[in-house]
């Protein structure tokens, strides 16, 4: 996960959500015309921990090559059709990278469509950490948490359809931005608008299928995280104030008020600014990040491993993306 581009002032707004339960009351849900399908936490903790087996999903080596043919099976054996983008991308520090863009599509009949994302590869070294700076690190939840909540929707899909198709985007190469200490900048080629978010500006001037229109986006990035909390992220407010204000009613109807935050943080530089700008697809970033504590303490270090993983906070957010993608028709 990127930097911060711009620090907006947080300002906390209340709004009133007429089915709204107490923030403790996670086990009782809103009112809903649908069946909307139990997240399993269990099961998407399950799937973070098979990213972090298979190693660091460093582009261009071994263990990302694995976590691709097994993310493809894994979303096929879910019944959708999947679609893999391959490309090439350089990097500030000199290197090509052999990328794969993943693409599985629920009920393609259904004109009205979710796109539903996240970024699958990890960073290739640890430059915040305070002794392993060059080391290659187990992404648990910057990059392994998004995909493990999408996975389990994904199983939930293929058992209780949604009235709405469903897109399950996986971006491939976000996270070989410069290093965080990093004083003379690179100049990015011409084709390219950053070295962060390499799958998203790909994707984002190259659908995967022609026209390609989805109602709206949800981005996941860090979502997993004993602590975290969700502010409305900058960019979000500005492309889609829409969409975040459904995704955070919709949190606080289920009770979970006391991760999603009704208050305003910084933009940052992630795969939904590329989807908003360059596709012109309103997406919002569900993120652990706050304006003035940053991304976490194990963010880019080598702590960030299975011991940063929750299976509530998998469950907080699972459960809530799950419920208002259901809502739709």
């Amino acid at each position: 996960m990127r930097h911060a581009i711009l620090l907006l002032s947080i300002i906390t707004i209340t709004l009133t959500v007429s089915s709204c339960k107490k923030a403790s009351d996670s086990s009782s849900a809103p009112t809903s015309t649908v069946d909307v399908p139990k997240f399993n936490a269990d099961s998407a903790y399950i799937y973070v921990q098979r990213q972090v087996d298979f190693g660091p999903r460093v582009p261009n080596t071994d263990a990302h090559r694995k976590t691709a043919a097994w993310l493809e099976q894994e979303l096929k054996k879910a019944g959708a059709q999947v679609t893999i983008q391959s490309f090439k991308a350089p990097t500030w520090n000199g290197a090509t990278l052999e990328l794969k863009n993943i693409i599985a599509s629920f009920n393609p009949e259904k004109q009205k469509r979710i796109m539903l994302a996240a970024h699958w590869d990890t960073r290739p070294f640890a430059d915040k950490d305070s002794i392993h700076r060059d080391a290659p690190f187990d992404g648990a939840n910057d990059g392994g948490s998004g995909v493990g909540v999408l996975l389990e929707i994904a199983r939930a899909i293929k058992a209780n359809p949604p009235r709405a198709g469903v897109d399950i985007v996986l971006f491939d190469g976000e996270d070989w931005g410069e290093k965080d200490n990093t004083t003379n900048r690179v100049p990015v080629p011409e084709e390219w608008d950053d070295w962060w978010c390499l799958g998203s500006q790909y994707w984002s001037e190259n659908k995967h299928k022609p026209n390609y229109r989805p109602y709206y986006g949800i981005l996941l990035d860090m979502v997993g995280a004993e602590d975290a909390r969700f502010f409305r992220e900058g960019g979000s407010v500005q492309y889609a104030p829409r969409i975040v204000d459904k995704v955070w009613n919709a949190a606080s109807a289920l009770g979970y008020s006391d991760t999603f935050i009704k208050a305003d943080a910084g933009s940052i530089t992630d795969d939904h600014y590329f989807v908003n700008t360059k596709a012109q697809i309103p997406m919002i970033d569900i993120v652990q990040y706050e304006s003035n504590a940053g991304w976490g303490s194990f963010h880019h270090t080598t702590e960030d491993n299975m011991g940063v993983i929750s299976k509530r906070m998998l469950e907080v957010v699972g459960s809530t993306v799950m419920w208002v993608v259901y809502q739709e028709e």
